[in-house]
């Protein structure tokens, strides 16, 4: 298990097509969102699994609360 969480600098910029300049305020903002993200995710996927009786959280449990987590996490 990682001790950190990796940036996503390098991430951001190969995903966006102009030139983009991001200071470090914003960086950590964007970090701890993904974190946030994250943290529900495995939440959701905990009680997915949890409701199928399941004492280990697979990739078919992730999967099925993604959509919905993503169409939340939109606004």
């Amino acid at each position: 298990m990682l001790n950190k969480a990796p940036s996503l600098k390098k991430t951001i910029k190969t995903k966006t097509k102009t030139i983009t300049n991001m200071r470090p305020a914003s960086e950590a903002m964007v970090e701890l969102l993904t974190l946030l993200f994250l943290n529900s995710l495995a939440e959701e996927a905990k009680a997915k699994a949890f409701e199928e009786k399941s004492a280990t959280i697979r990739a078919q449990h992730v999967k099925a609360v993604s959509k919905k987590l993503l169409k939340k996490a939109r606004g």
